[in-house]
């Protein structure tokens, strides 16, 4: 059992809440139960170390035999050495080692998607992470993280996906003019959510959110640059009909997405 919070291996792990130290060494941090066990289900082979306190192996045993069925050794840690090694303040029980694994754009466009999500500069975490997992609840086909958006591995993103990392194709680092480019060639039309755009309930009377889309968010506080909002097909907004100033973005992408995949199955 490991129980010294100030080990050397203690220190690699904490150190992967900095984005230098995920970079250089192409893992990432990964942390509670649920996540843990998506890693399991679903993406195994990318679990490289398994830490966990013997309370909570206790508590979520399944965990323990998903991880002897792939392979992954689970090592007992102290509370101590969990709470240094975590980036949460009250984390759960369990932290992984994992491999990044980001797909290109390449990849994604070959694939004959009907659905993505793009994300221009989105710099907030939680927003990232929970528009992530609004698209893999929405049965989108991938997410694309292009310009300067937050970092898919950065551990705020990786908790407010939920696991949804696992389950949809995230690329990063795109460039947004090779992502309209391929997004055209594939026969998918490109929508900008904005606020000065069509009212999204008269897109979906006119039946423009059957087709094959790509839904393009920009940045939490400035939006879509002009230029941005004419490499799109159309712009359109999320109406408020309360008093609310304005709707979070990750919120606005969820009720875009979901319009989407309603129109494309109805």
């Amino acid at each position: 059992m490991l129980e010294n919070p100030r080990s050397a291996q203690v220190r690699a792990v904490a150190n992967l809440a900095k984005r230098s130290a995920r970079d250089d060494s192409g893992v990432f941090l990964l942390e509670g139960p649920q996540a843990v066990r998506e890693a399991l289900t679903f993406r195994p082979e990318l679990v490289l170390e398994l830490f966990a306190t013997p309370t909570a192996l206790e508590r979520h045993p399944g965990i323990g035999e998903q991880a002897d069925a792939a392979g992954v050794e689970v090592e007992f840690v102290t509370e101590q050495v969990l709470d240094a090694m975590a980036d949460t303040v009250t984390p759960q029980g369990f932290v992984a080692v994992c491999r990044q694994f980001p797909v290109s754009v390449k990849e994604i466009f070959a694939s004959a998607p009907r659905l993505i999500a793009i994300l221009e500069e989105v710099r907030d975490p939680g927003n990232a992470g929970t528009i992530i997992r609004a698209a893999d609840a929405a049965g989108a086909d991938a997410v694309i993280l292009s310009g300067r958006s937050v970092d898919l591995y950065n551990p705020k993103v990786v908790r407010s996906s939920t696991g949804s990392i696992f389950h949809v194709p995230v690329a990063v680092q795109a460039t947004l003019d090779d992502v309209q480019g391929r997004a055209r060639q594939a026969g998918l039309q490109l929508l900008a959510a904005d606020i000065k755009g069509d009212d999204l309930l008269s897109a979906r009377t006119r039946g423009v959110l059957a087709g094959p889309t790509a839904w393009l968010f920009g940045n939490e506080a400035r939006g879509l640059t002009d230029e941005h909002l004419a490499l799109a097909d159309a712009a359109i907004s999320v109406p408020i009909y309360g008093k609310a100033e304005s709707m979070n973005l990750a919120t606005a992408a969820s009720v875009c997405l979901y319009e989407s995949a309603f129109a494309q199955r109805s």
